[in-house]
């Protein structure tokens, strides 16, 4: 019977705010005060845990540059307060050789000193990624440490995600592998999308099953602009997969064992099994986008929330989202009819907020369009009618909005999904105003079915079924619907979804849309349709890069991760 021990390793998962060095240094204290009570030989942080991720080009500035370095003395003075305890902290370090100055490092400090440096190998500049702007990669060399009993070997994010050899010419995890450490760690900054705990938890397992090595893969939580970090670390063992997993969506401290090259609690017992079943993807939509709003708003300065009630189901979800991240007292309502508006779409934004337990204002804009209308034609001697006037009354709407978050300190949210923002079914200056978008990476196909969730969840109706029911339609004109100018949004997103994503879409939603969509090329009415949907997203391009931030939720959502040029001839 083994009488030692276990070699106590405390995982710091945290949420840093990007920039807040003095912040980020108070979470790492918290935690190693916590490891130290737990008895913990090792605390690990995530990948540029002194910073955040990504401080992007808050890197270029020298003074910032000055804060980074005194943080990293701040951080080796508290290292003296926890004796014996080592510190495994991520910070951008400086660089004298040839290339860029800076370069992402992993940090092991224990009593007042640097024990070790580890610098990324692998820099990603896909997708999202961006870090060879800043950072010149590291030497493709293996690093190791002696802590007691233990030799660790370290690796920081993407220098993890190339065993296979496939995206780059170097494989950081076989070099370690070399070393024959007892346990390797890696410090993470890893964006969250759906399907991404799954693919991390096949990839991370199959390397160690390949080498044999045990690992603890620490990662960063919270929302960081468009990004949203979901934590989800976990420890893998080569014989059994995962077999820890912290909590997801939020901030957690926690310490396990490692004796015989296996894990078990901070006490030696057993850990409890690992679903291998992660969460319902409305479920893991929903907390994605309550996480991302929530820090959003906090690190912005705001408390409060305003949206645009339409009596639609995009506007619904929204405020329905909304009041979950920031609580209904913080949230507010406007509805703005004109006169094409329907009395069941005000008397559904007045049941909506009721449900919500939120604040709804009305500020009718019939008045408003009938004296802009009679200054254009004044003006232009032409009437105000058709598109232009359509796309007045969204422009008023959103002057409005503004009017109220400027005077009342509330953060404007806009509500366009990501099907109508890829063609342009949106109002550049009118709904596409505000701070953050929350739905801009949901289908509509997925806004009615996270609409039925939140309901289901809740077990009444939040959202009215009213809405849920009743065809979409921007109110903009008489008898307008969406189906007017659009496909049906089950054959719409269809199409998206492959010219936007394709193979980048996991499992089974690939395989169903890659079916459907042959299925399109296979007539030649859906050439047609598929044709006059690519010219409609290459025509947009210019409204997506002037709309605000959207929180991401797909493995390729607008903004940084796909990056398209708004003056081009698009023949394809």
């Amino acid at each position: 019977m083994n009488t030692h021990p276990p070699f106590r390793i405390t995982l710091a998962q945290i949420n840093p705010t990007l920039g807040d060095i003095a912040g980020n240094i108070l979470l790492m204290q918290a935690a190693a005060d916590t490891a130290v009570a737990e008895g913990a030989s090792l605390v690990i942080f995530p990948e540029l845990s002194l910073t955040g991720y990504y401080p992007a080009d808050l890197l270029d500035e020298p003074a910032f540059l000055a804060r980074v370095e005194q943080g990293v003395a701040e951080l080796l003075a508290c290292t003296r307060a926890t004796p014996g305890l080592h510190w495994v902290v991520g910070a951008p370090m400086s660089w004298q050789g040839p290339g860029k100055h800076l370069q992402d490092c992993l940090l092991v400090m224990a009593d007042g000193e640097l024990r070790l440096r580890y610098a990324k190998q692998l820099l990603p500049t896909y997708n999202i990624f961006d870090e060879r702007r800043h950072f010149e990669p590291g030497p493709d060399v293996a690093k190791v440490l002696r802590i007691g009993a233990m030799q660790i070997g370290f690796l920081i994010c993407e220098d993890g995600w190339n065993d296979a050899g496939r995206e780059y010419a170097v494989n950081p995890f076989e070099r370690l592998a070399d070393a024959a450490p007892d346990l390797v760690v890696t410090i993470n900054a890893s964006p969250s999308n759906i399907g991404k705990r799954e693919q991390r938890h096949a990839l991370f397992t199959a390397a160690s099953a390949r080498h044999g090595l045990p690992l603890v893969y620490v990662n960063q939580v919270g929302g960081h602009d468009q990004l949203v970090f979901d934590g989800a670390s976990f420890a893998v063992q080569p014989e059994a997969g995962v077999v820890f997993e912290a909590q997801r969506f939020c901030a957690d401290i926690q310490t396990l064992g490692f004796v015989q090259g296996r894990f078990v609690s901070a006490a030696g017992e057993a850990l409890p099994a690992v679903s291998h079943e992660g969460l319902p993807a409305m479920e893991f939509y929903r907390r994605q986008i309550v996480l991302g709003l929530r820090d959003y708003a906090r690190r912005c300065g705001f408390k409060r929330a305003v949206v645009g009630s339409s009596g639609g189901i995009d506007s619904a979800l929204t405020l329905a989202l909304a009041t979950e991240a920031l609580g209904a007292e913080n949230v507010v309502g406007v509805t703005m009819p004109s006169r094409f508006s329907s009395a069941g779409s005000v008397d559904d934004s007045a049941d909506l907020c009721r449900n919500l337990g939120i604040r709804l204002i009305e500020h009718p804009i019939r008045d408003l369009v009938t004296q802009y209308a009679k200054g254009f034609e004044e003006a232009f001697a032409t009437a105000l009618q058709g598109l232009t006037l359509e796309n007045l009354q969204a422009r008023i709407r959103g002057t409005i909005l503004m009017e109220y978050s400027n005077a009342f300190g509330n953060l404007l949210l806009t509500t366009g999904n990501k099907s109508e923002i890829s063609v342009g079914y949106c109002t550049l200056y009118g709904d596409t105003n505000g701070g953050l978008g929350l739905i801009g990476d949901l289908y509509k196909t997925e806004v009615f079915a996270l609409c039925r969730h939140l309901n289901a969840s809740a077990g009444r109706e939040l959202i009215p079924q009213a809405i849920i029911d009743k065809e979409p339609s921007a109110e903009l004109a008489p008898g307008q619907k969406d189906i007017d100018s659009l496909p049906p949004y089950p054959v719409l997103d269809v199409i998206l979804k492959q010219l936007i994503e394709g193979p980048r879409l996991a499992g089974k939603e690939r395989v169903e849309v890659e079916r459907e969509y042959a299925s399109q090329l296979g007539s030649e009415s859906g050439q047609a349709l598929i044709a006059r949907i690519k010219k409609m997203i290459a025509r947009n391009e210019y409204k997506r890069r002037q709309a605000p931030p959207i929180l991401r939720l797909r493995d390729r959502a607008f903004g940084s991760g796909r990056q398209m040029p708004i003056a081009a001839h698009v023949d394809f």
